[in-house]
C-alpha cells in the first residue's frame, strides 16, 4: 500500500508530501535495541551508520561542540546524499535535512556564516541544498544557495581572476579551494542556467593547474602566492614547497565532480578532462606498491616521519574510480583505485565488536600561513585523528564509486 502511494506521489510530482512520508521510514536502521552494524552491508553503509552512531546530530561531525556551518559537515552529508540516491533509505536524507534546517533560517540566512571573511570553504556545504530544494520546494534552501553563490561574485581574486582562498590569505590560491567552490558553482550553473558560471569554474581549475603543477613529477603543490610575499612561497614561482596528499585529493575530486554538471559541448570541458588525465599517471606512480595507499607527503614515502594517510588515499581512490567509470580515464585506473580501496580496508579500517567501523590515520588539518610553512616537518607533525570527516566522507564516496 505504501509503495503504491509513493509511486503516485512521484508521478504527480509532490516532493514535499513525498519527503514527509519518507522521513519516518528507516529501512536500513537496525531494530530498536540492536545497535549492531551488520558486516553484510557494503562499506559505504557501514561507515555511514557508524558516523550516525557517533554523531547523533549531524553538526557534531567535525568534533564540534556547537552547531557551525562548515565544509566537513557538507563533505560527509554530500556522501550521505550519494548513498541516499543509491539506497533510497530515508534516514540518510533525514540526517542531511536535520543539519540544513538547523543552520538555515526561513529568509535564507545561514547561522554562523559570515560572508565578510570571503572564506571559500564555506561554499562546500551549499551542495546539499540543491537536492533538498528539489525534494521539498522550500524556498529557504534556494535563498541560501543564492546567498552563497553571491559570495563568489565578490570573492577577492588574483590578477588573472583566480579566487583567493580567504580574505586573510591575500593573493593566494590553494588546491583545497577547488573542491570547496567549483562543484558548488558548477551545480549552480546547471540548476539555474548560469552559463557564465561554467566559464568561471573552468578558469579556476585551469589556473590552479597552471601555477601549481610540477612538470617533473606531475604532482601539484599545495598553494600558490601570486605576490610571492608569504614565508612559504618560492621566490621565483610563488608555490609552497611540498606535495600534500589531501590538497591534491581535494583538487582531483573537484575535477571529476564538476564534470557531472558541465554541458557536453562546453568548449572547456575537454580541457578539464585533460587535467584529470595528466594527474592520474602521477598518482599511479606515487601509489605505495605494498599497501596501495598514498603518503601524507606524496613523493617522499620512504622518509622518516611520513605515513600512509587515509583522507588523501580515499580521495584518490574516488577520483580515479569515478574517472574510469565515467570514461574520462583509461579503465586501468579502476584497478589502481581498487588496489587503493583494498589498502584502506585492510590497513586503515578498524572494526569494533558491534560492527562499528573506524577510519584511522587521517591528518586533522593542514594549511599555509606564517606559522605553517609547508615544510616536510610541518605536514608530518600535524595532528592525526581517527574518523576525521575529511577521511570518512571520501571513504563513503570511494565505496559507492567502486560498489564496495
Amino acid at each position: 500500500m505504501m509503495r503504491t502511494i509513493l509511486f503516485k506521489l512521484r508521478k504527480q510530482r509532490c516532493p514535499g508530501l513525498l519527503l514527509a512520508l519518507l522521513l519516518p521510514l528507516t529501512a536500513s536502521t537496525p531494530p530498536a535495541g540492536d545497535t549492531t552494524i551488520p558486516a553484510s552491508l557494503k562499506w559505504s553503509e557501514r561507515m555511514a551508520l557508524s558516523i550516525q552512531k557517533n554523531n547523533p546530530e549531524p553538526w557534531m561531525i567535525e568534533f564540534s561542540k556547537k552547531p557551525v556551518w562548515s565544509y566537513p559537515q557538507g563533505l560527509v552529508l554530500h556522501a550521505f546524499e550519494k548513498l541516499w540516491r543509491q539506497k533510497q533509505d530515508p534516514q540518510y536524507l533525514a540526517y542531511i535535512k536535520a543539519y540544513a534546517d538547523l543552520m538555515i533560517n526561513e529568509d535564507g540566512t545561514i547561522n554562523t556564516y559570515d560572508v565578510g571573511t570571503f572564506n571559500i570553504d564555506m561554499l562546500n556545504s551549499g551542495k546539499i541544498l540543491f537536492n533538498l530544494y528539489e525534494q521539498t520546494g522550500d524556498e529557504k534552501y534556494k535563498k541560501a544557495i543564492v546567498r552563497l553563490r553571491n559570495q563568489l561574485k565578490w570573492q577577492p581574486r588574483t590578477t588573472e581572476g583566480g579566487y583567493w582562498h580567504k580574505l586573510r590569505y591575500p593573493w593566494q590560491m590553494w588546491l583545497d579551494g577547488a573542491y570547496m567552490g567549483s562543484p558548488f558553482l558548477a551545480q549552480y550553473a546547471q540548476t539555474f542556467n548560469d552559463k557564465a558560471a561554467f566559464d568561471e569554474v573552468a578558469l579556476q581549475l585551469m589556473l590552479l593547474e597552471q601555477h601549481l603543477r610540477d612538470p617533473k613529477t606531475g604532482l601539484l603543490y599545495h598553494g600558490w602566492d601570486e605576490s610571492k610575499l608569504q614565508v612559504w612561497a618560492n621566490p621565483k614561482t610563488g608555490t609552497s614547497p611540498n606535495f600534500w596528499g589531501r590538497a591534491m585529493g581535494w583538487y582531483a575530486m573537484a575535477v571529476v565532480d564538476v564534470l557531472d554538471f558541465f554541458p557536453p559541448d562546453h568548449p572547456k570541458r575537454k580541457d578539464i578532462e585533460a587535467i584529470l588525465q595528466r594527474l592520474a599517471p602521477a598518482l599511479q606512480k606515487y601509489q605505495d606498491a605494498a599497501s596501495g595507499l598514498w603518503y601524507q607527503v606524496v613523493d617522499q614515502g620512504g622518509r622518516e616521519g611520513n605515513y600512509l594517510e587515509a583522507s588523501a588515499s580515499s580521495m584518490f581512490v574516488y577520483a580515479l574510480a569515478k574517472g574510469a567509470n565515467k570514461g574520462y580515464l583509461d579503465k586501468r585506473y579502476r584497478k589502481v583505485a581498487e588496489k587503493g580501496f583494498k589498502g584502506l580496508t585492510e590497513k586503515l579500517i578498524q572494526v569494533q565488536p558491534d560492527g562499528e567501523v573506524n577510519l584511522t590515520q587521517v591528518c586533522a588539518v593542514a594549511g599555509l600561513s606564517a606559522d605553517r610553512d609547508g615544510s616536510y616537518a610541518y605536514y608530518v607533525n600535524e595532528k592525526i585523528r581517527t574518523d576525521d570527516p575529511k577521511g570518512t566522507g571520501p571513504f563513503i564516496l570511494a565505496s559507492l564509486e567502486l560498489n564496495k
